[in-house]
């Protein structure tokens, strides 16, 4: 809830140089909820976008909201029809990039513009009032779909049905995903089935002999994921492949569920917590037994490192874990530094056209997974730093995947455009969105699997 001052009339003022600073999120105060001024917060903010326009190139939220703007009959917020209001409020998927590289008036800044977060507050007002529907509930369940279609058996049936024109009907008509949206496929052996050899926290005994740097234990607990877990399991074992080659002994969480992001998309804060309460005791026992937690998706890195530390900031358990949790490479590259990072590769990768996701560039840990693939010889890696527009769900519903196609154009046609001898992205939903971007059809191979190509693992 904001206690920000009304926007000045006049020009805009010039933005704040000092670092941008994010204001906890007081949603369990009942004035968050307060409709009426939910709306005179949306215009305040609104009309301070409109002056200024300098996010109409990121997601769709702004040529909504700006082309409405511009329709209207006098040209400004005023005239706007209150409906638009919603329509900029679904087209926002959380990517965080407006607040984290555009917006010249996010806090300490006197306008206090925090543009995700304000979606967030309208979501959340939206889905205690008129609930999450059987579609949105579904779509976000990545926990539970993913243990009902990870059954053997019921996987394969799943995954021919989803490869089928009438399975992709049907998914149209019941839950209105787009049939030319990537779905994943199921495994009904789970990277966690895989990996069982690690291991739960504390009993591996090659841990006792990992090596700490100052900013590392050395010892890792694998945050599998949802995602990682059930869809794409070769992910977490080409990260444990690379982590074990590199002296860093891997251990898994006793148990795991969902980070919460794609509930925190909904607005479900109530859902955020209930994982939340989950989680941490796992996360903590582990921090506790000396473990850096590591989770191969950024947007579940994310949840734990900014998201719920502003959701529940009286908790230290929680801030605690976002000082513990890493990006993959971000660790990697902090093993590196102590000189602990392998640098005998035996294959090169030639030329990497490389996608860094939204939810890793708002991390503000650099491109790590760019300079950890540059240690191989005679490779060449170029970054794209654009959306794919994937985002979560919003790129396989049917009403927004005409947007999102073209949110990630331009990303596809660099991809399509460099010639390289391999395409990645760190987050393996925005690699498949750029694949049903590209011509001829290729696959995206996640980095981490390029980095244990190139150790020849």
């Amino acid at each position: 809830m904001s206690t920000t001052p009304e926007a000045p009339g006049g020009p805009a003022r010039e933005g704040s140089l000092e670092a941008p600073t994010r204001h906890p999120i007081d949603w369990r105060n009942p004035a968050f909820y307060d409709e009426a001024a939910l709306e005179k917060e949306l215009a305040r903010v609104f009309d301070i976008c409109h002056g200024c326009r300098r996010c109409f190139s990121l997601c769709n939220s702004f040529p909504t909201l700006f082309d409405a703007v511009d329709a209207s009959p006098t040209g400004e917020l005023e005239s706007v029809e209150r409906k638009v209001f919603w329509q900029v409020v679904d087209h926002c998927y959380l990517c965080d990039m407006c607040f984290m590289t555009k917006c010249p008036y996010v806090p300490p800044h006197p306008w206090n513009v925090d543009f995700p977060h304000l979606m967030l507050r309208a979501k959340a007002v939206r889905a205690r009032k008129e609930g999450i529907s059987l579609r949105n509930r579904a779509l976000a369940a990545t926990d539970v779909v993913g243990r009902i279609a990870g059954v053997p058996v019921v996987a394969q049936i799943v995954n021919a049905v989803n490869r089928s024109a009438v399975g992709r009907a049907a998914l149209d008509k019941v839950l209105g995903v787009d049939a030319g949206a990537p779905v994943p496929q199921y495994h009904s052996r789970t990277a966690r089935r895989r990996l069982r050899r690690l291991g739960t926290v504390g009993r591996p005994q090659s841990a006792a002999l990992a090596i700490p740097t100052p900013e590392t234990t050395g010892k890792v607990a694998l945050f599998a994921t949802c995602y990682g877990n059930r869809n794409e399991p070769d992910l977490n074992e080409d990260l444990v492949a690379v982590f074990e080659h590199n002296g860093i002994p891997v251990a898994l969480l006793a148990q795991e569920r969902c980070c919460g992001m794609p509930r925190l998309e909904l607005g479900d804060l109530e859902a955020v917590a209930k994982l939340k309460d989950h989680n941490v005791p796992q996360l903590l026992q582990a921090i506790e037994a000396g473990y850096d937690i590591v989770a191969p998706i950024p947007s579940c890195v994310l949840m734990f490192k900014q998201e719920l530390p502003l959701l529940f900031p009286d908790e230290p358990g929680v801030k605690r874990i976002a000082r513990r949790i890493f990006d993959p490479f971000e660790y990697l590259m902090l093993r590196h530094r102590s000189g602990l990072l392998r640098t005998e590769f035996k294959t090169s990768l030639g030329k990497v056209s490389y996608h860094v996701p939204c939810h890793l560039r708002v991390q503000n840990i650099g491109l790590k997974t760019r300079d950890v693939l540059r240690l191989i010889p005679d490779t060449t890696v170029e970054a794209i730093e654009r959306c794919s527009g994937h985002d979560g769900t919003y790129g396989v519903k049917k009403e927004f995947r005409a947007a999102s196609m073209k949110i990630g154009r331009p990303v596809a046609e660099r991809v399509q455009g460099a010639g390289a001898d391999h395409y990645a992205s760190d987050c393996p939903m925005a690699g498949h969105q750029i694949e049903s971007g590209i011509e001829p059809r290729r696959e995206p191979e996640h980095p981490l699997r390029l980095l244990r190509l190139a150790y020849g693992l």
